[in-house]
């Protein structure tokens, strides 16, 4: 399995196509357009301030469990509330890393882990469909069906630019 990651515009085009069909979804570029690296915290303060609203960052608990290692993590639960997605099994009762423990309590009335600021972090196990982003890459250089794993409008788009095929191009990744 090849480790390159896909263009940037080519993600946010499979995300749009992904979304297209449902109001309730809408997709930015925001972090396409930002000069460097473009890291969460960043990217929540700009939400934040354009919407002025309660925002949920949905993140797998693969990714919540290296949270420790993004820019500035101590700050995000102050920003907005997170909801961790994680396969059935696999949540623990305290999943909370080390470092954030002592600024959070867990709110059995809501199900979920508060913050001193308020905001809170929701642990929500997700069904035994084997689908994931690895899964689908995985799929597509083997030459195999992804058909039911992504909406037919994302299959074809991979299709049509032989994305993750041996050989893609490299591109950054946009970081924690």
């Amino acid at each position: 399995m090849t480790e390159e990651i896909i263009q940037a515009h080519h993600r946010l085009e499979m995300v749009k196509r992904a979304t297209r069909k449902n109001s309730q979804f809408s997709t930015s570029d925001v972090e396409l357009k930002r000069p460097g690296k473009s890291y969460s915290i960043d990217t929540i303060r700009y939400f934040r301030e354009k919407f002025k609203d309660s925002l949920y960052f949905i993140l797998g608990g693969d990714a919540f469990v290296e949270i420790e290692t993004w820019k500035d993590f101590q700050n995000l639960f102050s920003l907005c509330n997170f909801i961790i997605m994680s396969r059935p099994g696999l949540i623990q009762a305290s999943p909370l890393p080390g470092a954030l423990a002592p600024a959070f309590r867990y709110d059995q009335g809501a199900s979920g882990w508060a913050h001193v600021s308020g905001n809170m972090i929701f642990l929500k196990e997700i069904n035994l469909l084997d689908i994931s982003s690895t899964r689908v890459r995985e799929l597509v250089e083997k030459g195999g069906s992804i058909k039911y794993l992504v909406p037919p409008e994302v299959e074809a788009y991979i299709e049509k630019h032989g994305l993750y095929q041996r050989g893609q191009v490299k591109s950054y990744e946009l970081g924690g």
